[in-house]
């Protein structure tokens, strides 16, 4: 298996622990931390070049709020948080631009304009995949928990993307490097 990466944004530490928490009561093995979706494997390649144009576009966008709201669902399969952030959008749109996917790869990422930015919370069981999931009634008693568990649904602010790399070995996704939004400002004076 080669070598694959994507880019999130990590909710803040106590509701990252609240999501977890909430998750293993169903699905010990999830094979990545919470985490709000930003850019999907499409061009991020091996070679790790990409990882430039990332830091290039981060340099060149300021912090802003994210909100999580309630849960939904792709198809019937995958259950998770909407997430309401203008800003959130548009450095997806830069990144995908910067890394330059092949049209093919934007498409079966849901990248571009099929994006949908989302806090996955579980998938139900299929073949294959890095998480082992959870069973579709399992996914209806999730979605029935979310509102006592999860809520109040922060608003935060986004100061850094994390860029993912899956160790194959243990089958699941691990923080790579934390990327800063906005130019750094070195203390001094």
């Amino acid at each position: 298996m080669e070598r694959a990466y994507f880019i999130g944004i990590v909710p803040p530490e106590d509701y990252l622990k609240r999501i977890q928490h909430f998750q293993q009561k169903w699905n010990e093995h999830t094979g990545v931390e919470p985490h709000v979706t930003l850019k999907a494997q499409g061009g991020l390649t091996g070679d790790r070049e990409w990882i430039e144009k990332v830091k290039e576009v981060c340099s060149k966008s300021t912090p802003f709020q994210l909100t999580l709201e309630g849960p939904a669902y792709f198809g019937d399969i995958v259950l998770y948080l909407q997430v309401r952030s203008h800003e959130l959008i548009q450095l997806h749109h830069q990144l995908v631009r910067a890394v330059s996917p092949s049209n093919e790869m934007i498409k079966q990422y849901f990248e571009g304009e099929d994006f949908v930015p989302h806090l996955t919370l579980a998938k139900e069981t299929y073949g294959g995949g890095i998480s082992k999931g959870v069973s579709r009634s399992d996914l209806k008693e999730m979605e029935k928990k979310v509102k006592g568990e999860l809520t109040p649904y922060p608003t935060f602010d986004v100061t850094f993307i994390r860029i993912y790399e899956l160790n194959v070995d243990e089958r699941k996704y691990e923080p790579l490097l934390d990327v800063p939004l906005g130019e750094v400002m070195e203390s001094g004076g």
